[in-house]
């Protein structure tokens, strides 16, 4: 049997130089769509003491690849990717209403909007040729704003998801340098440390039927709620 993702030929030469700037820039802290601004539950997770030290972090950034909602995004990024690449804008608008439904609390789901909103506005502007697809009515999630991207771009599907999740580790790692806090270098050995996590997580989403898409990410959801009690907060909630 075929599985269904891999339905749409994934591109395998060598990227060239022009792909391969393309990938770092999506993949940059520095592209403005706002991801310095959300920890996605580590301010609950770090003032309950759940996370402390970079063990705790490393271990809670492992199981969200391995079991929870990184790994469930970076499987639809796969299948908007694959929609829009076929021209199929029915199911890419599919992909994206099941994600948004999947959000438990409103702060992950506005989070994920506004990102989402901010890379298709920036997209917009440097592949102008993107916007006569998109329903400009819909609330777009970052995942599926990130393989529309990196399709209009000839991003190597593999590549793109490893960018993803590169890129959301590299976010929650920067926000538990504030919190915990941890120093610079500390931080960068940790991104070093997940690498075989990342890889795994790579093929593993690849080999997702549609079926098996789901996340045991409870943990997540209840940080996330917690955020509107904190006395303080570093971040957007």
């Amino acid at each position: 049997m075929i599985r269904q993702i891999l339905t749409v030929p994934i591109i395998t030469k060598p990227m060239d130089k022009t792909v391969l700037l393309s990938l770092l820039q999506l993949a940059s802290p520095a592209l403005p769509v706002g991801a310095y601004s959300y920890s996605e539950g580590l301010e609950t997770l770090v003032e309950t003491g759940i996370i402390n030290n970079v063990a705790t972090l490393e271990h809670w950034l492992t199981q969200e690849l391995t079991h929870g909602v990184a790994r469930l995004e970076a499987a639809v990024m796969v299948r908007a990717y694959q929609s829009f690449a076929q021209g199929d804008v029915s199911k890419l608008t599919h992909w994206n209403q099941w994600l948004t439904a999947t959000k438990e609390t409103e702060e992950l789901r506005e989070q994920s909007w506004q990102m989402g909103g901010s890379l298709l506005l920036l997209l917009g502007e440097i592949s102008p040729e993107v916007k006569p697809h998109l329903k400009d009515q819909e609330s777009w999630n970052l995942a599926i704003a990130f393989g529309i991207a990196a399709a209009t771009w000839e991003i190597p599907l593999d590549s793109a998801i490893l960018a993803y999740l590169q890129s959301w580790a590299t976010n929650l790692i920067s926000a538990g340098l504030k919190l915990i806090p941890l120093g610079q270098t500390a931080g960068q050995q940790l991104l070093w440390s997940l690498r075989p996590s990342l890889v795994a997580a790579v093929e593993m989403v690849m080999n997702l039927e549609d079926e098996e898409l789901a996340t045991s990410g409870w943990g997540l959801a209840i940080a996330s709620m917690a955020h509107t009690h904190q006395y303080s907060r570093l971040f957007r909630s």
